[in-house]
């Protein structure tokens, strides 16, 4: 089964005045919501089953999503209106949603790119990683750090000169530097791993603390464009985008 994760609990902080009154998945790019178009691109793509977090005016998302018929597709809504559980506790609470036995493509929902989904389950299918994080050459002050062979070996800030990983004494300077997408791909033999983690945390720490005992792989797409949909300014920015695509 083909199945996705789409995550649209956040509080769009940066998109303020618009997120006073709705959820950021609802803000509007070329007339129709940010979710829309991360719905209508997995359908696309053959997905069957999507799980959408929810938590700022959840129930905005779910009358829409109703009002739409769920898009002909299995869309069902993991709850975080207690709370925040933020990327890594949103997919351990999402868990029991999906088909145990298929990989889970995850998803944000402010991210517009022309990545090919089906590029990714097939990207190793003789032997699958435990999970696979697409990731570019692209500016920013977070980085993941890759081996030769591309599997996970750390993060860093380049700003602070912070480095996070298992191994002790990695030097950044000698690893593949790229940045992450939050767009990646889990594989069933790592999700009894969550049981082991807090019930709210964030998806790369999990990555980062298993990373040396599981094969979590970067995708570098040479080719990707990607937009960020987070802040006020990037909106008219993401209209352009959107008709290129």
């Amino acid at each position: 089964m083909k199945q996705a994760m789409i995550f649209a609990a956040g509080l769009g902080t940066r998109l303020k005045p618009l997120t006073d009154t709705m959820p950021k998945a609802l803000v509007r790019v070329g007339g129709e919501p940010l979710l829309w178009h991360v719905i209508m691109k997995l359908k696309a793509a053959g997905y069957e089953r999507i799980v959408v977090n929810v938590h700022h005016f959840a129930q905005q998302i779910v009358d829409y999503l109703q009002a739409n018929h769920n898009f002909d597709v299995d869309i069902r809504i993991s709850d975080e209106t207690c709370g925040l559980l933020e990327t890594g506790g949103g997919i351990k609470k999402a868990l029991p949603l999906f088909d145990k036995d298929s990989p889970i493509l995850i998803h944000n929902v402010d991210i517009l790119s022309n990545l090919d989904f089906d590029s990714l389950i097939a990207a190793d299918s003789e032997a699958t990683p435990d999970a696979l994080l697409v990731v570019s050459q692209r500016q920013t002050k977070r980085y993941l750090l890759f081996d030769d062979e591309m599997i996970l070996d750390g993060w860093t800030n380049i700003e602070t000169g912070e480095v996070k990983s298992p191994y002790a004494g990695l030097a950044p300077d000698d690893m593949k530097r790229l940045a992450f997408s939050g767009i990646h791909v889990l594989w069933p033999r790592i999700y009894p791993l969550f049981a082991e983690m807090p019930e709210r945390f964030g998806i790369m720490d999990f990555y980062l603390k298993y990373c040396h005992q599981f094969a979590f792989m970067g995708l570098e797409k040479k080719d990707l464009r990607l937009m960020d949909v987070g802040k006020l300014d990037t909106l008219e920015q993401a209209e352009t985008f959107i008709k290129q695509l």
